[in-house]
């Protein structure tokens, strides 16, 4: 009787408790009321899901679709792809049992060489693409195909084809592959070039091997460089969810139109973190007309190295804003330096589009067609100047062009009076790893919480000018340098892992 009872007093406990707990819930309202029976009840926590047909997702330029709409139009035209490598034993990411010491000696030595591999193992990555041309035209990124043996093309309707590569471009991480097939679905190109922050995007591809994905998001930011990930960087920031696998994968606007390449994601997880990179689809298509054409890419070259326009800068040069790119060089036989462009021209328009950037200049040029002559409108001294320049083949290696030789000499003053520096010999060639051609004076030493070191002079940094005036040795830099106020800014032109670079130090 001590079990039963001990059993039967918990049993009416839980029983108590659950009366009591739905008369509380149904005064509070928390159950279904009514005849027709019961409905689910809403979870507090995760939202309602709309009843009402979605309103159109409008973004500059015109009216778009509802999302449904556009994922439907969309994922036909997104495949997955599969590329295999041919690697060496050990190669992979763990490495193979055959050359762990720990199991060679749990085994033994004669094991191993009755079951030694016989074959190279294979490396299998996992990417996106997307068709552009119903005959199975693909763009997808360089380093979901590149160095592949073999490619293996799935579509939306689980169909798979052998894929072909047409092309790559490193550069620009784009690469193109075609596959044997007819009337396909495609997405139709956008101009990317009006593409404009706060716009809805979709991200479509297939991320960790999980296909046909469609994630949200809006435009974070547009011309996106300096990111490593590529050589020429113009990338789309988009919070989209982008993951491993959606590499080479679609990002497209509310008009279901193709706006770039899912090529990278900043993550310090492996995962999503709400920062992607897409490569836009203007950049996307000019790489690849030239590689189904000529199966490379031929890129214009100007000649100039070019940095951006601060406000310091700005005010040196008598700009009135930072909208423009400022020359600090320009190449002996350039395009550039045939049609008069000098060092210190803050270059404002090219070919009609304004420039604000120095990759927005360096993209524009780049995708400029050999031999076409462009007009570039430049500011000169505080006036506006305009010069026709006849556009040429990139050359594979580039030239730096020295600077002129000054005669007189003085003593360093002011915010120099703490950088010091020397003439430029053999050893000091050897030991900063400059050229034998270089002409200027070497930084040897930055005091310490000086104005210079602040501003960012460094050890083995080579001054060629000083508040424009040419330095070729010591005595011109010494000239250059002498009756410096100490409260006066400083101009420095200065050269640094071979690209020249204009600074200013003010106090």
């Amino acid at each position: 009787m001590k079990l039963v009872r001990a059993g039967l007093v918990p049993l009416a406990l839980v029983t108590g408790g659950i009366i009591i707990g739905i008369v509380v819930a149904s005064n509070m309202g928390w159950l279904p009321t009514g005849t027709a029976g019961p409905e689910p009840t809403p979870n507090p926590i995760a939202r309602p899901v709309a009843t009402a047909p979605q309103p159109p997702m409008t973004g500059a330029g015109g009216s778009g679709k509802n999302f449904v709409e556009i994922a439907k139009s969309v994922k036909p035209a997104v495949v997955n792809i599969s590329a295999t490598r041919s690697g060496k034993p050990g190669d992979g990411p763990h490495g193979s049992p055959h050359d762990d010491p720990f199991f060679r000696k749990f085994f033994g030595e004669e094991f191993f060489k009755r079951d030694a591999p016989q074959r190279e193992p294979k490396e299998r990555g996992q990417g996106s693409g997307v068709i552009v041309e119903s005959n199975g035209l693909i763009v997808t990124n360089n380093h979901v195909v590149n160095k592949a043996d073999e490619i293996r093309v799935f579509l939306s309707d689980k169909r798979e084809f052998k894929g072909k590569l047409i092309g790559t471009d490193a550069k620009t991480d784009i690469a193109i592959v075609k596959i044997e097939a007819t009337g396909l679905s495609t997405i139709p190109w956008a101009d990317s070039d009006q593409l404009e922050v706060g716009e809805y995007v979709l991200a479509v591809g297939s991320p960790f091997g999980l296909t046909q994905t469609v994630t949200m998001g809006i435009v974070s930011a547009v011309g996106r460089a300096s990111m490593g990930i590529a050589e020429y960087e113009d990338f789309i920031q988009t919070d989209a969810a982008i993951n491993p696998g959606n590499s080479g994968g679609a990002l497209v606007n509310v008009r279901g139109e193709l706006v770039g390449i899912n090529t990278a994601i900043f993550s310090q997880s492996g995962g999503s973190m709400g920062i992607g990179f897409a490569v836009p689809s203007n950049l996307s298509r000019a790489v690849m007309d030239q590689l189904v054409r000529t199966g490379k890419v031929v890129r214009g070259w100007l000649g100039v190295a070019i940095q951006d326009l601060n406000p310091e800068l700005a005010t040196q040069f008598g700009i009135a804003d930072t909208k423009g790119v400022l020359v600090s060089d320009v190449m002996e036989d350039s395009p550039a330096k045939k049609a008069g462009v000098e060092r210190a021209d803050v270059i404002v328009e090219y070919d009609g589009k304004p420039m604000e950037s120095p990759t927005h200049l360096r993209n524009a040029v780049a995708q400029t067609p050999i031999g076409k002559k462009v007009l570039v409108k430049l500011i000169r001294d505080k006036k506006p100047k305009t010069m026709e320049i006849a556009i040429v083949e990139q050359p594979k290696s580039l030239g730096q062009p020295g600077a002129e030789e000054s005669r007189e000499s003085a003593v360093p003053t002011g915010v120099l009076s703490d950088v010091d520096v020397r003439e430029l010999n053999e050893e000091m060639t050897a030991r900063y790893g400059l050229k034998s051609t270089d002409r200027g004076v070497v930084v040897v030493r930055v005091k310490p919480g000086s104005t210079a070191e602040e501003m960012g002079v460094r050890e083995g940094d080579l001054i060629l000018e000083v508040n424009r005036k040419a330095v070729g040795s010591l005595k011109s830099y010494e000239q250059a340098a002498s009756g410096l106020a100490k409260d006066h800014a400083v101009l420095l032109l200065l050269k640094r892992k071979g690209q020249a670079i204009y600074l200013t130090l003010r106090p």
